[in-house]
């Protein structure tokens, strides 16, 4: 099985969009201060130790892929995620949800953001959400997967759902951001500029070894972002911990399959309550204020959306 490309901490907005378009996916590496990388492990286990007890009820659970997930875990098997990590209840110390917080909107990535959406404005930036993939108590895999197209599409209906690398405009982009080493994500590179091949479309759902697969290793702090159709499926072990934190933003003009893939996860729910009133200070507040306004409008303009996958 092929290991990750060679990829560079720095590029130009051109470097980072052209190679995001070509491969699906790019990453810019120890995007985390040390300090940072330190309050946020320290918010990461403090909100998965309440998760794994049942005391948060927004989780992930080990033998369900896509939402909605119950809102308890198995005490055998356990979670594999934690949802909402910028919830206005989330139960942990108010400096920890500020670290959360401080992540998903710093500029360190929003400045990328921005430079994939190919904008300049942070009045074009929706926030959408911020979640977190953690170790199971049981070894699960996820199966092979486009986010938001079945399965079962036709060649046809995948093509015409796929982004092009004619310089079409990504609408969103999303992130994986470990806080520990993370050799998770299984993926085809440029998978999501063309319907499956003939092998992808008839191989089982937990294939080990597709044709030109690759397993993106990531360094604690490194962050990935991938476009979220290309192929790509997971593997967790019981044995290696891993609290890798799982993000998106999206552009304004964003449609209503866009709004649709977002608001699956509940965070319409609670959104209007977000207040970063001491977790945020000045511009990067502001910043944050008007990300939230622009996803309660989404929601808003968006009802019944139902789910994107099912299983």
């Amino acid at each position: 099985m092929a290991t990750t490309p060679a990829s560079s901490s720095s590029s130009s907005s051109d470097d980072l969009l052209n190679n995001l378009h070509k491969t699906g996916f790019i990453i810019i590496r120890s995007i985390l201060s040390p300090e940072e990388l330190s309050s946020l492990r320290t918010a990461a286990s403090q909100i998965t130790a309440l998760a794994r007890q049942g005391s948060w009820p927004h989780i992930r659970t080990v033998g369900k892929q896509f939402p909605p997930w119950p809102s308890t875990p198995d005490p055998e098997t356990g979670i594999w995620g934690v949802q909402h990590l910028l919830h206005p209840s989330l139960p942990i110390p108010s400096e920890s949800r500020a670290a959360f917080c401080r992540l998903y909107f710093s500029p360190s990535i929003l400045g990328v953001v921005k430079q994939l959406l190919q904008t300049t404005s942070d009045s074009d930036l929706v926030m959408e959400l911020c979640n977190m993939l953690v170790r199971p108590d049981t070894d699960f895999e996820l199966r092979w997967h486009r986010d938001d197209i079945p399965w079962n599409a036709t060649p046809q209906e995948e093509e015409a759902r796929l982004v092009r690398p004619d310089g079409t405009k990504y609408l969103h982009t999303q992130w994986n951001l470990p806080l520990y080493d993370d050799g998770s994500l299984i993926l085809i590179p440029g998978s999501h500029r063309r319907a499956r091949t003939e092998a992808e479309r008839n191989a089982g759902p937990y294939e080990e070894n597709l044709p030109d697969q690759i397993t993106v290793h990531l360094k604690a702090g490194d962050i990935a972002f991938y476009d979220n159709d290309i192929l790509h499926r997971a593997v967790y072990s019981r044995d290696k911990e891993r609290m890798t934190l799982h993000g998106s933003v999206g552009h304004i003009e964003a449609n209503k399959a866009r709004a649709r893939n977002v608001l699956q996860h509940g965070v319409g729910e609670w959104v209007d309550r977000c207040d970063f009133t001491g977790l945020l200070e000045g511009n990067q507040r502001r910043v944050a204020e008007g990300m939230g306004e622009r996803l309660v409008a989404m929601g808003r303009e968006n009802t019944d959306v139902g789910y994107s996958l099912s299983g």
